[in-house]
């Protein structure tokens, strides 16, 4: 493995092997797969997805939804709140198109009427109890009122909603409980509608977990292609299933403190982490030719811009964490991390694409 700085390494088999997963199970519940790309961000792993057979998308801006879309992806939902000030940029990709948008407001609805002339979805954010953002799924009226405002450019084309707070779940059982509390907030919802709505659902924790899709029409997950330290602590997956490590060099040595340091910090990894039960940025694992193992007791303790802090037991081998040494580290948050990296291959070499942020 020829690498001299932080590189984020994908495990083709193992994301293709994830992708499979959720492709299978959104068929078998017979429910349109719609995966959310700002996980990976890259035309090659989408590319993955279009193998088992998916061609339509989520995104989290317009400036993705023109990166997708410039390599043949032409069924995009942008699951963000309508950003008024990008209507020009979102216009003229809805010429070319067919593109949906995300509102939780009537201000936003009017604006979106008033200046979109080419043909658009609109999809209502509904809170299920997240509460980040959309309409509290309780306040119906507002809802309904929205839904019935679509004419022959603006269609309306159903709810949307995400579980963020299965995110605070530990375990399958906390992670049900979480997602049920969700749908039935939904169906009382859609009780209120004369006929049943296109719902658009996503969470990784659920999606990955559950088998009730009551009502559901399409799930929108995008973590699960990679997965990472937090989705294990969730419940989501294991740590064979986390198909992503940073590759780093390891640039000092510090065996009287039972440490080395790590050319890869925050603007590599973002300054998650979890408790395991110490505050852990990363978990270790040595490279292999087939991809990676977990060290156990070896792991990222402490980050700040470039540096990265790495905790060795004290019988741990220290030839194998040497200066010059290459390391791996699992990220916490797999999405932040292929966001903030440039650099990314498969076990293989294979470069893969990325959008660059402007």
């Amino acid at each position: 493995m020829k690498i001299n700085r932080p590189t984020l390494i994908i495990d083709e088999k193992k994301a293709r092997r994830n992708i499979a997963f959720m492709a299978e199970k959104a068929k078998k519940s017979n429910l349109i797969f719609r995966p959310h790309f700002k996980t990976h961000q890259s035309a090659t792993v989408a590319q993955w997805f279009r193998d088992e057979g998916v061609n339509h998308c989520a995104v989290s801006s317009l400036a993705m939804a023109h990166y997708f879309y410039q390599y043949g992806w032409n069924d995009i939902h942008i699951a963000f709140p309508y950003n008024i000030l990008e209507h020009q940029g979102i216009n003229e990709l809805a010429k070319n198109m067919k593109l949906k948008v995300s509102i939780e407001s009537q201000k936003a609805l009017n604006h979106l009427k008033s200046h979109i002339k080419n043909p658009i979805q609109y999809m209502i954010k509904t809170d299920v109890g997240y509460g980040r953002t959309g309409i509290d799924a309780s306040n119906w009226k507002s809802i309904l009122s929205l839904a019935n405002q679509g004419n022959s450019i603006c269609q309306f084309s159903g709810l949307m909603a995400h579980a963020g707070h299965t995110y605070n779940a530990r375990g399958l059982h906390d992670i049900e409980k979480t997602h049920n509390r969700s749908l039935q907030k939904l169906e009382n919802l859609i009780e209120r509608f004369a006929d049943p709505p296109f719902v658009s659902y996503g969470d990784t924790p659920s999606c990955s977990v559950s088998e009730n899709f009551k009502l559901i029409s399409e799930v929108r997950c995008g973590n699960f292609v990679y997965y990472d330290l937090t989705q294990t602590k969730i419940g989501s997956c294991t740590l064979d299933e986390i198909a992503v490590a940073m590759a780093c060099p390891i640039v000092a040595e510090h065996y009287d403190r039972n440490e080395v340091v790590i050319y890869g910090g925050a603007i590599h990894f973002s300054k998650d982490f979890v408790m395991t039960p110490h505050k852990n940025f990363g978990q270790i694992v040595i490279f292999t030719q087939n991809g990676w193992e977990i060290l156990e007791g070896v792991y990222l303790k402490k980050i700040s811009q470039e540096h990265g802090i790495i905790h060795l037991p004290r019988n741990i081998d220290k030839n194998k964490f040497s200066i010059g040494h290459i390391i791996g580290i699992l990220p916490v948050h797999s999405c932040l991390t292929a966001d903030l990296m440039m650099g990314q291959q498969t076990l293989s070499g294979l470069p893969i694409e990325k959008m660059i942020r402007i």
